[in-house]
């Protein structure tokens, strides 16, 4: 609204105020007078039928020989000479050209300078006084001449007239004034050193020659500016429009009532603009309310979703960023670490210089689920083998949850063959901490709060690793929250990871869903710690069609050596052994036969002789696939 108003303001005086060159045709006549040619800012009556204006109209003669005349006040001037180049114009009263006795200027006692508008700068220039019809002789006190009084004037009225320097407001002689018929004064330059007795040559001189210079500044063609008129350069007089100006005025048209005509239809468009703004966004508010009431726009309500849950646990020790921080903190998401079905993961610091994961949430996400779920979740925790959640931020689109900084990545980067060659290789004693580890970190989800949480997507990408390679259980957007007592979990969908789903998730007919889909989901990633490190050499012998957990499940019982797991010794082959029954156990086709996460912790605490074997699997699960519903890949939260 802004930008248009001064759009408006800027342009309509350029559309309706743009210079008439009509004066640039009004041009005076190639002479007038003996002063010859005249350009602007002089003009004639005769030459030009569009400026009308007195302060620089000259009156040119019907006679070449004879002198133009200019109008200045009340006075009349004879122009003996023009300097266009200096502005220097010469000037002669008209009264005094011919006759200083004139009976013009005796009968004229109302001017006492020919300039009304003009004031003098330097006190040089003195107004010399002249006396006319004096009744006595009064010689003394200035310089006498004299003159035949017109018939009309007293015929017993002495024949003088004296001149002197007079102040109106102190005459230093009131007589005169008193005697003396006529007077009137003349501008006169009088050098500082010129004494008083030498005041009727100066007079003398003015009187016989009658004329004087005037200066005036050109006039900018393009404004209304003022020019100058000065006697010898001293006195001055303002306002000498340009022809544009004068031209402007003639036809009653000024930029200021243009200005007022442009500031009026602004406001007017303007307003039109906004009515229409206005009312389109009434327009939209009630689409969208009609779109919320028959259920086409699900954003809205999930966005309430999402506030009513924030309001409703006020009191988790989490803080809730505004996304301009959350930009500031990762640097404008200069840093990516990965990327995951629900969003990308980008590394950051906090103020106090702590770093940080930023997971930000995809703005096209339908519906708000896994992010209550991750605050949910997460906010109910505290455990060494679960991610920390410092905070997050919603902001109408923009979702995004703020971790702990996990160095060292996810798990699947040092257990897949196709490692990175950067990372280290994972002894067998860490690679069974860490199993333990997480163990611990499940068992206090499902027993360890006041509310029993299921992770749903448990796997090797969801796994981080801190600075000392210590797990942490990441990832919480597949997270069901249910109480103690319940055993059962009521889904509308599978969900977790192909490949790490328990049969029960996708396969109803098994039974219902229960924290047991987690045991699942661990037991086979246990299966990919001991099977797919990066220096297992996968060649025919581990190459098979079979089954990966039957395949395992045969060595065992065939008491073979676990030979392509990478075990180099008796005491990695009993950690990789101990390990691969534990995994059998938990990915039991059967819920009730898989061991809750605390029974697992025995078992990885109990000696290698005193496993029992578990029994084979009746079913196999499905083949394992690459399609992954929240895997972020080297994810570091």
């Amino acid at each position: 609204m802004l930008f248009l108003t001064f759009f408006f303001l800027s342009s309509f005086p350029l559309f309706h105020c743009q210079p008439d060159n009509e004066y640039r045709d009004c041009q005076p006549s190639p002479y007038c007078g003996k002063v010859g040619n005249i350009s602007y800012p002089f003009w004639s009556e005769e030459s030009c039928q569009y400026v009308r204006s007195s302060e620089f109209k000259l009156n040119c003669p019907q006679h070449k020989d004879d002198y133009p005349s200019i109008q200045i006040g009340s006075q009349t001037f004879n122009v003996t000479h023009i300097d266009l180049e200096n502005h220097i114009m010469t000037l002669m009263r008209t009264d005094f050209a011919y006759d200083d006795c004139s009976s013009q200027h005796l009968s004229d006692t109302s001017v006492s300078t020919p300039f009304n508008a003009f004031q003098y700068d330097e006190p040089s220039v003195k107004n010399v006084t002249i006396f006319y019809n004096c009744s006595s002789d009064y010689s003394t006190v200035g310089f006498e001449f004299a003159c035949q009084p017109p018939t009309s004037y007293d015929s017993h009225s002495k024949n003088y007239a004296f001149s002197l320097e007079y102040v109106v407001h102190e005459p230093q002689f009131p007589d005169l004034i008193k005697n003396c018929k006529r007077r009137i004064q003349v501008p006169v330059s009088i050098e500082p050193d010129v004494q008083p007795q030498s005041y009727s040559q100066i007079l003398k001189q003015a009187l016989d020659n009658g004329w004087f210079r005037v200066k005036y500044n050109k006039v900018d063609e393009s404004s209304h500016s003022s020019g100058e008129i000065a006697l010898k350069n001293k006195i001055i007089v303002v306002g000498a429009p340009t022809p544009e100006a004068m031209l402007r005025k003639q036809r009653g048209i000024s930029i200021k009532n243009k200005v007022i005509v442009g500031v009026v239809i602004a406001v007017v468009v303007t307003g039109a603009i906004g009515l229409l703004l206005l009312c389109t966004n009434h327009c939209c508010s009630k689409i969208t309310s009609w779109r919320q009431r028959i259920g086409l726009d699900k954003t809205s309500k999930v966005d309430q979703n999402i506030e009513a849950f924030i309001k409703n646990h006020g009191s988790l020790a989490l803080t809730r960023y505004k996304f301009g921080d959350v930009k500031k903190m990762t640097n404008t998401f200069k840093d990516k670490l990965g990327q995951g079905g629900y969003g990308s993961v980008y590394q950051g610091k906090l103020l106090n210089g702590q770093p940080i994961a930023v997971k930000l949430l995809k703005a096209s996400q339908e519906n708000g689920e896994d992010f209550i779920n991750e605050l949910a979740s997460i906010s109910r925790t505290s455990h060494v083998n679960v991610v920390t959640l410092l905070g997050f931020c919603f902001e109408g689109k923009q979702k995004a949850l703020i971790y702990e900084f996990m160095p060292n990545g996810s798990l699947d980067k040092f257990i897949h063959n196709n490692i990175d060659k950067n990372n280290i290789c994972l002894t067998w004693e860490k690679l069974y901490q860490i199993a333990i580890g997480i163990a611990r970190g499940l068992e206090y989800l499902h027993r360890g709060c006041n509310i029993r949480i299921v992770h749903f997507d448990i796997k090797p990408h969801n796994i981080l690793l801190d600075e000392s390679f210590c797990p942490k259980i990441s990832d919480f957007g597949l997270a069901k929250l249910c109480p103690k007592k319940e055993s059962v979990i009521s889904i509308s969908e599978a969900r977790g990871t192909i490949g790490y789903l328990a049969p029960k998730v996708w396969n109803r007919n098994i039974g219902g869903v229960s924290h047991k889909s987690d045991v699942y989901s661990y037991g086979m990633m246990l299966l990919d710690m001991v099977g797919g490190r990066k220096n297992v050499n996968v060649e025919t012998k581990c190459s098979t069609d079979k089954y990966f957990p039957d395949y395992i499940y045969d060595q065992l019982e065939q008491d073979n050596s676990l030979g392509c797991n990478g075990a180099n010794n008796v005491e990695e082959n009993e950690l990789a052994k101990r390990m691969t029954i534990v995994s059998l156990w938990c990915i039991q086709t059967f819920p009730n036969q898989r061991p809750p996460m605390s029974r697992v912790i025995e078992m990885f605490e109990r000696r290698l002789d005193l496993l029992e074997m578990p029994p084979k699997p009746v079913i196999s699960s499905p083949p394992r696939l690459e399609l992954e519903s929240s895997t972020t890949t080297n994810t570091t939260t």
